[in-house]
């Protein structure tokens, strides 16, 4: 996710393992053109799959996040307590105050409160794999294209030059047709 634009310019959905994180990289390097600072979790699979993607043109680092137990934690259905983080320096030269995943923990959110799917605790699920990548491509078409950003008063497409105006639902269905 583009921390300026707002776009998310690629998604990808399958297991955190190598060949998933190959896949998820190689497709956003696909769709950028210009050196970027990028900032993942932890996730060890993506050091190599960042490099195997981008080479060398990348401002790349990870922010890894450390947890606590609280006897609070321990009785509710919900994550750990985060007590700090350490930010890695791993491609680059990345920017110490462009180190972050706020954003994409915020996207994260919004697609938990607009998709029944991805809200916690719940029995609405999609049975196929093919119906949740449905679920999710219409999601992010519409974030991207259709939903005016509080922040930005245009849409994150409009504001990375991408669109020239915020599209409704009947353009994103008329893709569909053709």
């Amino acid at each position: 996710m583009c921390a300026d634009t707002k776009l998310v310019p690629t998604w990808y959905i399958g297991k955190r393992d190598m060949e998933c994180a190959t896949n998820f990289m190689n497709d956003l390097a696909d769709r950028l053109s210009n050196r970027v600072q990028l900032t993942t979790d932890g996730h060890k699979m993506y050091l190599e799959a960042v490099e195997g993607a981008f080479g060398s043109e990348i401002d790349f680092s990870q922010l890894i996040k450390l947890y606590g137990n609280t006897e609070e934690g321990q009785k509710r259905y919900s994550p750990a307590q985060c007590v700090g983080t350490e930010k890695h320096r791993i491609m680059g030269n990345p920017e110490d105050k462009g180190i972050s995943t706020s954003y994409v923990e915020r996207q994260n959110l919004t697609m938990r409160m607009n998709m029944r799917r991805f809200t916690r605790l719940t029995n609405a699920f999609s049975k196929k794999v093919e119906n949740l990548a449905c679920a999710v491509a219409l999601h992010f078409m519409y974030y991207n294209f259709c939903r005016v950003h509080q922040t930005l008063r245009v849409t994150p497409a409009m504001e990375a030059g991408v669109a020239d105006h915020v599209w409704g639902i009947e353009e994103i269905l008329q893709l569909l047709l053709n």
